[in-house]
């Protein structure tokens, strides 16, 4: 079994931090079922290569010191456990790779949560059900999936595919979550594990799933093929992770209204934002469009006042705002000729989505503040490398401005679930690498009464794409 890790950061053998593995020295390590082999094939400044090889004992397997229970005679001898990426790799990334699977890096601690140009190779990738579950599960995360499907016999070709491929995944992420995602979906690929599934395995599956699996778009596929199909454990972690979102519902949107709105008040800020938005959608000539992160409904309900828009899709992580933002929208008693030209769906804003593709304009009205920064890389592609619509406007908070609030305190975010709020200078750089790398045009324009020193108290970028 082998798994590469790549990177072209620079300086790329921080990737050896990282690991916590020397890139100048070959590492071995004994394992229960074998031994485990650390080295890098390429460690430069420019780009850096690191390998996991497992020589697992297929002698061990059939002696019964990690095979199953109930495999019968012929299993024994003849099965791919030794050869293919299966648990056995999910088992030595904890093992050889446990301090970076967890997140820490005493040596270089800036670089855990460092979004990096990451690419990752699997080999012999087991893919029951074929070979599209690997696109299913890796691309909502926001990685480039490259496959190679492998023969079952390269001298018969005749025979037909194999279920295994050697699957490439690229991203900017961090190194944790690259590793926590590959730790989860191997097994989950596999459908299969060469130990005993209990309750720990639940623990596990939380542990390495939090913050991505929960409002994945195959986490019941996930959670399933991880537990092995065993029902109490599969009903034991969707419950919990039900009750993850709810509880996180419950801490940032219950007061995201009433808490911004009690600083922004006196401007009635949001109302300006949204008639800015809404206009310049107008201005587009956009007929399908989007409302990213749309809360409880407010910029929805202005969009299916304008005849222009044929095809309305609001979408919200929060299950919560949905709901709320259907009640308001009275969707039960909405004619059926509006009813048709809204669709309202959950859906997350790091994960691709088929669903976002195809749209002449996306309105992101007050949302990205609220995503963690390393979490931005994966926004920028759902947004604008997939979804890619016609034209992208974005607000969000212009920090310059806070001073002027009197009921803000100084230094304070104008939110508690705020994780950054930037300056003019720092949203337009960032918009300018988004429009260079994704080949869109930008713009800038100030929302709110403007002091002449620090600007307005929001701010709006205009995408347009490049044809």
């Amino acid at each position: 079994m082998l798994l590469t890790i790549s990177t072209t950061h620079q300086p790329a053998t921080d990737l050896g931090y990282l690991l916590h593995k020397n890139p100048s020295r070959l590492q071995t390590f004994n394992l229960s079922f074998g031994k485990a082999h650390v080295f890098y094939p390429e460690a430069s400044d420019e780009r850096c290569e690191a390998a996991l090889l497992l020589d697992v004992d297929p002698i061990d397997l059939v002696r019964g010191k990690t095979g199953s229970p109930d495999s019968g005679p012929l299993e024994q001898y003849v099965n791919d456990r030794p050869y293919a990426a299966t648990s056995f790799m999910s088992v030595a990334i904890s093992s050889i790779f446990g301090t970076a699977l967890a997140g820490r890096c005493k040596e270089r601690p800036e670089l855990v949560d460092l979004p990096l140009p990451l690419t990752a190779t699997i080999h012999a990738l087991p893919c029951r059900g074929g070979v599209d579950i690997v696109n299913r599960l890796f691309e909502p995360l926001g990685y480039t999936v490259a496959l190679t499907n492998r023969p079952l016999d390269e001298h018969f070709p005749a025979w037909g595919a194999s279920p295994y491929c050697d699957a490439t995944i690229s991203g900017t992420v961090t190194l944790h979550d690259l590793l926590s995602h590959i730790y989860v979906l191997i097994p989950t690929l596999d459908g299969a594990k060469h130990y005993y599934i209990g309750d720990e395995e639940v623990e596990k599956l939380l542990r390495h799933g939090e913050g991505w699996l929960g409002s994945h778009p195959e986490r019941d596929t996930i959670v399933r093929r991880y537990l092995r199909h065993k029902r109490s454990l599969m009903r034991d972690a969707i419950a919990r992770l039900e009750q993850d979102d709810a509880q996180q519902e419950d801490e940032t949107d219950t007061s995201i209204t009433d808490e911004e709105q009690t600083v922004e008040r006196r401007l009635n800020l949001h109302e300006q934002r949204l008639v800015a938005v809404l206009t310049t959608m107008t201005e587009v000539g956009a007929n399908r469009v989007l409302d990213l992160g749309c809360g409880e409904g407010r910029l929805t309900a202005m969009l299916l006042r304008e005849k222009q828009f044929h095809e309305i899709a609001a979408m919200d992580v929060s299950h919560r705002a949905l709901e709320r933002a259907a009640d308001k929208l009275r969707i039960e008693r909405m004619p059926e000729t509006q009813r048709r030209r809204l669709n309202l769906f959950q859906g997350s804003l790091i994960y691709r989505d088929k669903r976002l593709e195809g749209f002449d304009a996306a309105a992101v009205v007050e949302v990205i503040e609220h995503l963690d920064p390393p979490r931005l890389a994966s926004f920028e592609r759902v947004v604008f490398e997939f979804a890619r619509p016609g034209t992208v406007v974005i607000t969000t908070p212009n920090a310059e401005y806070n001073t002027l609030f009197e009921t803000l305190p100084a230094g304070e975010f104008r939110h508690k679930d705020h994780r950054f709020e930037w300056t003019r200078a720092e949203f337009e750089t960032w918009g300018d690498r988004i429009a260079d790398r994704f080949s869109y045009n930008v713009r800038y324009a100030p929302i709110g009464p403007e002091d002449a020193d620090l600007g307005a108290p929001s701010q709006m970028a205009v995408f347009s794409r490049v044809h």
